[in-house]
């Protein structure tokens, strides 16, 4: 396997899965979609430069804010309000969104409400299921149903949260030990608050989607990698789960130095 050294900044790393389930991770530099499937077992090194822009504006910045962001595109920008973290709170039909364009092609379409199992059981939303249970590390996930906008998905949510978690906890995902459980059986008991709740538009059970994540093997004790403090990281990658590289010394969540400059080594096939 031949390596190419690159100088890139940071972002969140891509995903695929396919028909068993299996997930491959990429990244992209220039006009080329780069796997990382075959950085797994090899020694890899991270040097992050000190250099940070902000992913909206490119400026240089000296830090991030909503892991990318400068502050005033933090202040300004619709995809950096309270309401992408808490939808129902959304306020698009008050006309006071920040970027209304943004808000009708990205909060003013449909989502889907599903559970995932990352550390357990949990309810999200998302516009892109797929790409989210990966994001999130999910083992196992299975759409609820579909709402016409992101607020409403946001209702839903919240009304779920009275009986199971909307979080997950990364480092008992990162371990790797969250046990399968019966999604369909879980979902069979919120049934009812689906049938009722006048926001959903469909609200069948389909199959339970299983992922399978890259990793050689998941580390027994959780030790954080942080590149400011540290800014060469290096060892054996051993996996990669959600957002993170698993190091034979640690982890990384890429997701978190998003915006911020690396020196690395990628493979030089496609």
């Amino acid at each position: 396997m031949g390596l190419f050294f690159v100088q890139m900044f940071l972002r969140k790393m891509e995903s695929d899965i396919d028909a068993l389930g299996h997930v491959s991770y990429f990244v992209r530099h220039e006009n080329r979609k780069v796997p990382l499937r075959e950085l797994i077992g090899k020694t890899l090194g991270l040097q992050f430069t000190g250099n940070v822009a902000c992913i909206a504006c490119n400026r240089k910045i000296k830090k991030t804010f909503n892991q990318g962001y400068c502050f005033p595109c933090f202040q300004s920008l619709a995809e950096c309000d309270q309401c992408i973290v808490k939808p129902e709170l959304c306020h698009f039909d008050k006309g006071t969104c920040r970027q209304p364009e943004w808000g009708l092609a990205n909060c003013m379409i449909p989502h889907t409400v599903y559970l995932a199992n990352t550390s357990g059981l949990k309810v999200g939303i998302t516009r892109n299921v797929k790409t989210r249970w990966v994001d999130q590390g999910a083992i196992q996930a299975l759409p609820l149903g579909i709402v016409k906008r992101r607020l409403d998905a946001g209702i839903v949510e919240v009304v779920l949260k009275d009986f199971m978690a909307d979080r997950t906890d990364w480092r008992a995902m990162l371990k790797g030990q969250t046990p399968l459980l019966d999604l369909a059986a879980e979902a069979k008991k919120v049934q009812d608050k689906l049938d009722a709740h006048p926001l959903i538009e469909v609200a069948k059970l389909s199959d339970v989607t299983t992922l399978n994540y890259p990793v050689l093997n998941y580390p027994q004790k959780i030790i954080s990698l942080n590149a400011e403090k540290t800014p060469d990281i290096s060892g054996q990658l051993l996996g990669i789960k959600g957002q993170y590289l698993i190091f034979d010394n640690g982890v990384i969540n890429l997701r978190k130095y998003t915006g911020y400059e690396v020196h690395w080594q990628l493979p030089s096939s496609v």
